[in-house]
């Protein structure tokens, strides 16, 4: 099983709950982050697989977490500029199988060894291909590349300069995986496909990281970056899962041709970037306000919140920035504080904490579960944000249909 493979099970997923014909699709986008190099074009190969026409288009974008945002926003501009009437967006990540290379070390002894004629010059590359330099395999990078710091210990950071509790992150991460158990126990989560691993009996009906537990026991949990003394813990922090999404998006003359009701519009989006090294997880502080202003409303117009939760840590500092004019004034040059998202609008079915983080496949999620909230929650709006490494952002504003 590769990663493909759970991308186009999403794809027939989808397909087969939309009841759309798979040969009508014009152009299908999907997010990753860590590639299979032999199926670098995942979009492709899982569409191919999933049986869509081969004459539709099909490309694969990454934007580290907000990589399936960034295939929203791109089957957006292709609905916009009239190069397609009916798009998918999606994204994937396969955690369990990530590539990992040989050293540089070894690969350049495997060019050699194919440019070598006598046996002799080839047993003497073997045998420096033994040697624990060339054997010592080069695993994904796990650090950012331009500050080559993890983005842990990055939070870690970020909760220290707001005054964000270990106690405080304790008590959101509960509140993540109480929201998440809820949801799945009301059956508010319609959207999980049922799947079966190959060779395996078990039938996975439900993400399978939901676990609440206690404040006592999460207290027990040692600091997993910081040493002694920091605050992000395994218990607080999203933990790192398989996962594939999917999501149709199209015009609205062309659902009304089809005889299909949309859930919602994709109202309007917006990206933001900023200092890797010390606002790397802030980006939803700078999205949100930027967001409203752009498409005429307040704070409190907005009924559904749905932000990806990379760290407990990383949301509270996010909701403490939002409301603090301090830092309006001195980094967002605002003149007053834009205001934090009320908690009881806020990731209410649980979030990437609780429910998993597959990179590429995120940002689907969020936006269906807003769409889905406005729906059962009789909204109007919802506003999506997430973080993503690099120092970027995304946000979105999501209009329930009527």
């Amino acid at each position: 099983m590769m990663a493909h493979d759970l991308q186009r099970l999403a794809l027939q997923g989808l397909a087969k709950k939309t009841g759309i014909s798979k040969d009508i699709v014009d152009y299908i986008v999907c997010g990753t982050v860590i590639q299979e190099v032999k199926t670098s074009n995942i979009a492709r190969e899982a569409a191919l697989g999933a049986g869509f026409s081969e004459f539709t288009p099909s490309h694969t974008v990454t934007q580290a977490c907000i990589s399936s945002n960034q295939a929203i926003s791109t089957c957006i501009g292709l609905l916009a500029s009239g190069q397609a009437s009916i798009t998918i967006a999606g994204g994937v990540e396969f955690m369990s199988d990530v590539p990992i290379r040989h050293s540089r070390y070894m690969r350049s002894l495997m060019f050699d060894l194919n440019r070598k004629k006598s046996t002799g010059d080839k047993l003497g590359i073997a045998m420096k291909m033994l040697s624990g330099k060339a054997l010592t395999p080069e695993l994904p990078a796990v650090a950012e590349f331009s500050t080559n710091e993890v983005m842990g210990h990055s939070a870690d950071r970020l909760c220290a300069a707001f005054g964000v509790t270990r106690k405080e992150q304790d008590e959101f991460a509960l509140r993540s995986h109480t929201l998440a158990r809820k949801a799945i126990d009301n059956g508010y989560l319609t959207d999980v496909l049922s799947f079966k691993i190959p060779g395996k009996e078990k039938v996975i009906k439900e993400d399978n990281g939901v676990r609440p537990s206690s404040m006592e026991q999460m207290a027990k949990l040692k600091p997993a970056f910081i040493k002694p003394h920091g605050t992000i813990t395994a218990a607080n922090s999203s933990f790192l899962t398989d996962g594939a999404s999917a999501c149709l998006i199209m015009t609205e003359a062309k659902a009304k041709e089809l005889g299909l009701k949309p859930k919602a519009y994709l109202r309007d989006f917006l990206y933001v970037s900023q200092d890797p090294k010390d606002q790397l997880l802030l980006s939803p502080a700078y999205a949100t306000p930027r967001l409203l202003e752009k498409v005429g409303l307040n704070l409190g117009d907005i009924d559904v919140f749905e932000y990806h939760e990379a760290f407990a840590g990383q949301i509270l500092s996010n909701l403490k920035a939002l409301d603090s004019d301090h830092f309006a004034k001195k980094y967002m040059k605002r003149s007053a504080k834009p205001g934090a998202p009320p908690l009881e609008k806020f990731n209410l079915w649980g979030g990437s904490l609780s429910l998993g983080h597959p990179f590429g496949a995120t940002g689907v999620r969020l936006a269906t579960t807003a769409a889905n909230r406005l729906i059962k929650e009789d909204g109007k709006f919802a506003l999506i944000a997430a973080c993503a490494a690099g120092g970027q952002g995304h946000a979105m504003l999501v209009e329930r249909y009527p």
